[in-house]
């Protein structure tokens, strides 16, 4: 049965208002919100988490090779993080879903065929499938919260235009952690049990108010600091593509996809274990979120988006006046890999076939996309250079990943800034951070502090367990 609270709110369907005299009845929504289903789970997965280290609790998950320790830790089980997980052939699964049964199942906009961004934020919280109408009011929510302070839109606006958009976005996320509820609510006392109320608030207000920032630096970098007022009955990734600028509704949702695709890939990537470590120290939302940006912005990151187009554009370039066939991409892949430099946009940590998120990429150009250079030669290229890769034998994993396709999507539709790329990554990836930084409190995750060794220490526990070498 439904908690005492819940049906408190669940009794009342509708109110009487007097208006003008007359007498009106506005109805109320039965359906609980995302905040009211989240704190009833809680209870749930406090209850199995301690079944199972009460079961489980001094069992070995994993080992940590002294490879694994020099080489930044790489398929070391030692973390949990409940709303994604990464398998290296099928990719990932969004609490247990592919990104094909996201696209088949979550809600959409009226007419539209891609997922909304809201739609992924309640499945990661919940672990449930929402209905239109709990999107709906979603929605709502986060576009009463989207607005951003005076104060915050003209600092950003005087931002220095060649500051580094990534640079900015963090600064932008930074300045809204003013208004956190959670840091607030810590500095006047609260129960450790308490915690994740505020932490849910921050989190949607958070989310909400990124689409804002990443627009005011698009437009005050690459435009005339113009912008266009949000609409206030619009999802996510249409209020993200308007304010850009852009009215295609194909860019719209490609817009939702997007976001969607690009927002968790379990925990042990930087942004997301950033996102994690600094909100294990009871960092808010805002600290933690800016902190993870600043990992997405290295080039082993998330900035990789924005090198893959360089390189494509580059590639096409150096084909020169030859037709783009087959064997003139594979002989160019062959002059790229016997120069020293390698194919970015291949291969990946952990998956071990072509990512999902390359993939519904590519279903979105062939089904909107015809006759585009651009698009058209990845899509060559994804024919061609599995196939170079593999026989050149230095690469664990020769399929193309999500940051392949990106770019000359984003190109075909007039996107053509580099620079911001992986801004509208971040914006993505806070949809799926943010949601585990939340449960993370609910569920009283402990403070993260694994333990580090020296060489010499290594070498030392190596010399006494095998002294006379490992064979």
């Amino acid at each position: 049965a439904p908690p005492r609270r819940m049906l408190s709110r669940l009794r009342t369907s509708s109110r009487v208002l007097r208006t003008h005299g007359k007498t009106m009845v506005r109805c109320i929504s039965t359906e609980p919100t995302l905040k009211d289903i989240f704190a009833n789970k809680i209870p749930e997965w406090q209850k199995e988490i301690k079944e199972i280290k009460t079961k489980y609790g001094d069992k070995i998950l994993g080992t940590c090779t002294v490879e694994q320790a020099y080489g930044g830790m790489r398929s070391v089980k030692s973390m949990v993080y409940e709303t994604s997980l990464l398998d290296p052939v099928e990719g990932i699964r969004f609490r247990g879903l592919t990104i094909p049964e996201c696209q088949a199942k979550l809600p959409k906009a009226p007419g539209g065929q891609e997922p909304l961004p809201e739609s992924l934020i309640w499945l990661l919280l919940t672990g449930e499938i929402p209905s239109q109408s709990q999107v709906d009011g979603l929605k709502a929510d986060m576009n009463k919260r989207a607005p951003l302070p005076d104060w915050v839109e003209k600092t950003i606006l005087n931002f220095p235009k060649d500051l580094h958009p990534m640079t900015q976005f963090s600064m932008g996320i930074l300045a809204c952690q003013r208004d956190s509820e959670f840091a607030a609510a810590y500095q006047k006392g609260m129960k450790k049990t308490e915690y994740w109320s505020p932490t849910f608030e921050d989190m949607l207000t958070c989310i909400a108010r990124l689409p804002r920032i990443a627009a005011l630096i698009y437009c005050n970098v690459f435009k005339n600091g113009q912008i266009t007022p949000m609409k206030n009955d619009a999802d996510m990734g249409e209020n993200f593509a308007h304010m850009l600028g852009f009215s295609d509704p194909q860019f719209v949702e490609l817009m939702r996809l997007y976001l969607v695709i690009h927002s968790d890939h379990e925990g042990g990537n930087v942004s997301a274990h950033t996102s994690h470590l600094v909100g294990s120290a009871l960092s808010d939302p805002y600290l933690s979120l800016s902190a993870s940006m600043n990992g997405l912005a290295g080039p082993l990151h998330g900035l990789a988006n924005q090198e893959v187009l360089r390189f494509i554009k580059e590639f096409k370039a150096d084909l020169g006046d030859k037709e783009v066939t087959p064997e003139a991409v594979k002989e160019q892949c062959w002059k790229v890999l016997n120069s020293g430099r390698v194919i970015p946009g291949y291969g990946h940590a952990v998956l071990r076939k072509t990512d999902p998120r390359f993939t519904c990429q590519a279903e979105f150009a062939k089904k909107h996309i015809k006759n585009d250079p651009l698009v058209d030669l990845v899509t060559l290229m994804y024919e061609v250079a599995p196939g170079v890769l593999t026989e050149h034998g230095k690469t664990k994993n020769p399929f193309p990943n999500v940051d392949a396709h990106s770019g000359a999507l984003l190109v075909h539709y007039g996107l053509t800034e580099e620079n911001f790329y992986t801004v509208m990554f971040g914006v993505g990836r806070a949809v799926g951070v943010l949601p585990m930084l939340t449960i993370s409190r609910a569920l009283n995750f402990s403070l993260e502090r694994p333990k580090s060794l020296t060489t010499e220490a290594i070498k030392k526990s190596m010399e006494i367990m095998y002294p006379h070498g490992h064979t």
